[in-house]
């Protein structure tokens, strides 16, 4: 027999996401000082969307499709975040590769709600 997943698994993610969001913010704020400066508004980037959907995972419980949902905005956050932190923290774009596919999880995230 097979158990569904408990929805509220989301908050818990949620928490540790957002535990993360706010630390790496912080860092970028007050601590981060790259050599190129337009990488600090990449930091800033990862950071804003990271926190944005984080907020958004607090939602999935309640949505039609929890785990598709929640699935879609932690991939995204982890790949278009993870990547924009990568990329600024080692001031090197070629490690943006991933970003995009982040920013797909997103939308796929969000669409998910029209179902």
């Amino acid at each position: 027999m097979k158990t569904a997943m408990n929805p509220l698994i989301w908050h818990k993610v949620a928490a540790v996401s957002g535990i993360a969001a706010l630390c790496l913010g912080t860092y970028g704020a007050h601590i981060y000082k790259p050599q190129n400066v337009a990488f600090k508004e990449v930091w800033h980037r990862a950071s804003l969307y990271h926190l944005v959907h984080t907020a958004a995972l607090l939602a999935a419980p309640v949505a039609k499709h929890p785990n598709i949902f929640g699935g879609f905005l932690t991939a995204g956050i982890l790949a278009f975040s993870g990547t924009c932190y990568t990329v600024a923290f080692l001031e090197d774009r070629k490690f943006s590769f991933m970003a995009p596919y982040g920013g797909f999880a997103f939308i796929a995230a969000w669409a998910t709600l029209l179902f």
